[in-house]
């Protein structure tokens, strides 16, 4: 095993470990601790609630879990910089489309809950679900960065019609810009189809703001290229701050 893989997990130790207890003096179940780490990385991506997260843990590891203990040590995670959801994105009007206000699920880095399944990048190789998963986290750990760096904001679109956006980028003036994240450039007509579908929605309401670009990031495209329907393809290995 190389560093690579190995640091994550003693990282992810010594917090379990110590940094737990010395955040407020309380001695917590570290037992429970690592099964709610488990049921997050398996839902990693997600806007998987307190309540999905609890009901995980009862299906697969068999343990049980109180609710507010749930709310509790997510918490902890949040303020020991563990995990940093996505928040919801709505463009600026009184849409008809009910949106979804729930936060999507993240480890501050992909490489924690490769660290808490225990999995390295042969196994991924063959669980390319999972791998999608991680992979749109990794995209959107970036880009959070990078729209910082530019004093914007990374959110997610989800709404009631099964409508949903990986990640949006919202710059201060309100200007907008809609990515979805595919590991396969076999999906880039889907997610593009995805996109404009959305963005025609958006249209259809009164006053409603348009995105100033629709983006797909691929993890196996060669280079960035627009579509004919206006869609930009961009492969993971160009997207950097400007």
């Amino acid at each position: 095993m190389g560093q690579a893989e190995l640091l994550p997990g003693e990282y992810l130790n010594a917090v379990i470990d110590d940094d737990v207890f010395r955040i407020d003096g309380v001695k917590r179940d570290t037992r429970k601790i690592r099964l709610l780490l488990k049921s997050l990385a398996r839902n990693e991506s997600t806007t998987a609630t307190n309540k999905k997260l609890k009901n995980d843990i009862k299906e697969i590891d068999d343990e049980d879990i109180n609710i507010d203990t749930v709310a509790e040590y997510l918490d902890i995670f949040n303020r020991l910089f563990l995990t940093e959801n996505q928040p919801p994105f709505a463009t600026r009007i009184r849409s008809s489309v009910r949106v979804k206000q729930v936060e999507k699920r993240h480890f501050v880095d992909p490489s924690l809950p490769c660290a808490v399944l225990d999995v390295n990048s042969e196994r991924l190789i063959g669980d390319l679900e999972t791998a999608g998963f991680l992979f749109e986290a990794l995209c959107e750990r970036d880009l959070r960065i990078y729209a910082e760096a530019c004093d914007a904001a990374l959110y997610h679109y989800q709404d009631y019609a099964g409508k949903e956006i990986d990640a949006v980028v919202e710059f201060k003036n309100g200007d907008w810009i809609a990515f979805e994240i595919k590991l396969g450039a076999n999906q880039i007509d889907a997610a593009a189809e995805n996109l404009l579908e959305i963005r025609d929605a958006v249209a259809e309401e009164a006053g409603g703001m348009l995105p100033k670009a629709l983006c797909v990031i691929c993890g196996m495209s060669n280079a960035v290229y627009q579509r004919p329907d206006g869609v930009y393809v961009v492969p993971i290995t160009a997207l950097k701050s400007q």
